[in-house]
């Protein structure tokens, strides 16, 4: 029997929980402060006068402002000098307000009115009549259709070079909360693989995770919730129906939630029962690509650089070629943060180099379609000495957790 791998009950494992959120401290105004104007020196390098900061995590990332997306406009405008404004319906306003912890300035739209003509005349009354106009990537299409046809004396441009430009390199501060919840989402799958037994459902194991990261400290359900049992492994983002767990079935469990608002995400695969041979030579295959991408990941290096280190594993193990099945169908990682994926990408073409601050997941999942699939997911943040593990990885196909170790 794989060690750590079933024994308990979710009854037992959840009596046992406390909460692992610790005083690691939120962002505060003054990181934020420091955020908006390394944007705004960014804008001013690229020649773009001001950005429009949509509802997303950007918005987040700069203000603070957690809000939820609808057909009425929100957002705020940064001018690439000044103070930002924020841009809300009428109704709205007092609520905003009580929302707000950096600046005051607020612009307001009627029912009957056209938002996006409301954020071209606060981009004039800013001073800016023309000029190069950042629009965060996650707006919404019928938002820039608006503000293109309100604002035609303005280039629209993606302001991603901005967005990512901050948001890509994480400070210490990020760093801590990412680690305590990638903490918190590690002790879940130890607890998980704990109160597996045969006959338990993918949705019962789904609704214990919920309540374990609950009770563990993370500030919310987690934002995706990946279990999958037997042939069902070998799909990397999961298949529409259940599964029941029998005796020797791969179990591969995909998990993260936010603390703060910024996300773990990690990817445990391991047997319920004995390993059989074609399970241990994969597994083991899984894991020494997934070794191999850390020793790639030093300064300086190219994330497809990576990428290639991953496939020439798999491929060396007969896998492949290149996104060929059986073996790595996909990009091998992404960065995280606010978002579970985003800049950059561990995959060929994206040649950004790595620096200090940057990170990134680190899993080349090995997909064999009829049989099962294996992906070891960890996390790595790029320091002055190189690349650091969040998360210590499997140890082995028959301890994966370590407990022998």
């Amino acid at each position: 029997m794989t060690i750590g791998v079933g024994g308990s009950t979710a009854e037992a494992e959840l009596a046992a929980m406390t909460s692992l959120r610790g005083d690691t401290p939120a962002i505060g105004d003054a990181e934020r402060t420091q955020r908006i104007a390394r944007a705004q020196a960014l804008m001013r390098e690229a020649g773009v006068d001001a950005l429009w900061l949509d509802v997303s995590t950007s918005l987040t990332y700069f203000t603070g402002l957690r809000l939820g997306r609808s057909e009425r406009l929100h957002g705020a405008v940064l001018p690439a000098r000044g103070d930002l404004t924020y841009v809300c319906p009428a109704f709205e306003e007092e609520k905003l307000r009580t929302m707000l912890t950096l600046g005051d300035d607020v612009a307001v739209w009627e029912e009957h009115e056209d938002p996006t003509a409301l954020v071209t005349d606060t981009l004039r009354a800013k001073g800016i009549a023309v000029g190069t106009v950042g629009v965060d990537e996650a707006t919404p299409f019928f938002t820039f259709d608006g503000l293109r046809r309100a604002g035609n004396a303005y280039d629209f441009v993606n302001a991603s070079r901005i967005t990512a430009g901050c948001r890509s390199i994480k400070s210490d501060a990020e760093i801590a909360l990412m680690q305590t919840a990638k903490n918190i989402t590690l002790e879940v799958h130890k607890a998980t693989a704990r109160m597996l037994h045969v006959g338990i459902t993918t949705t019962e194991v789904q609704a214990f995770i919920v309540e374990a990261h609950r009770r563990l400290g993370s500030e919310g359900p987690p934002p995706f919730n990946i279990v999958l049992f037997g042939e069902a492994t070998a799909y990397p983002h999961g298949v529409p129906y259940p599964q029941t767990l029998k005796d020797g079935d791969m179990v591969l469990v995909d998990i993260g939630a936010p603390v703060d608002s910024y996300l773990s995400d990690i990817t445990r695969s391991y047997v319920f029962g004995e390993p059989s041979s074609r399970q241990r030579q994969i597994w083991n295959l899984e894991q020494a690509a997934e070794l191999a991408v850390f020793e790639a990941a030093q300064l300086g290096a190219r994330c497809e650089d990576l990428d290639a280190a991953a496939r020439r594993v798999i491929e060396a193990g007969g896998f492949g070629p290149g996104y060929a099945t059986p073996g790595l169908p996909h990009r091998t990682g992404h960065g995280i943060g606010l978002d579970v994926h985003e800049w950059p990408y561990i995959v060929k073409g994206d040649t950004t180099v790595l620096v200090p601050g940057m990170t990134f997941s680190n899993e080349p999942t090995i997909c064999v379609y009829g049989e099962f699939g294996v992906r070891l997911e960890d996390h790595i943040y790029m320091t002055a000495d190189g690349p650091r593990w969040f998360t210590e990885p499997a140890h082995t196909v028959d301890d994966p957790f370590g407990y022998e170790a």
